[in-house]
């Protein structure tokens, strides 16, 4: 088994309880581990025996860009759509960041991590 994890994956997005939120937006940061078997791909050196990275980032990008007030529902879409599109990824974690979040105080993130 292997972990498949693409860090760092950055997003301008409009997610947030507050109305100037979801109108001026604000940056987040995702991390997303996959758990894979990747003993073909080992072998074959073929993308289509593995998860391909750049369908992932995509999946992900597509799921920021849908306006949410919180971020469990960001997270746990993008674990849904993560596990519908790869049906071999047996487990995923994810991590979601607010950077710089409007909460009367100076703070570099808040996070959601889930699971499933």
């Amino acid at each position: 088994m292997s972990v498949i994890s693409i860090e760092g994956m950055e997003f301008y997005a409009y997610h947030g309880c507050f109305a100037e939120e979801q109108l001026i937006g604000t940056w987040f940061v995702v991390d997303l581990f996959l758990e894979v078997d990747t003993t073909m791909a080992e072998q074959t050196d073929n993308l289509h025996d593995t998860v391909n990275y750049l369908e992932v980032y995509q999946l992900v990008k597509k799921e920021m860009e849908i306006n949410a007030k919180l971020l469990e529902h960001v997270g746990r879409r993008i674990l849904v759509a993560v596990h519908q599109a790869f049906p071999q990824v047996q487990h995923a974690r994810v991590k979601v960041r607010k950077m710089n979040p409007p909460l009367g105080g100076k703070m570099d993130f808040v996070s959601l991590t889930l699971e499933s």
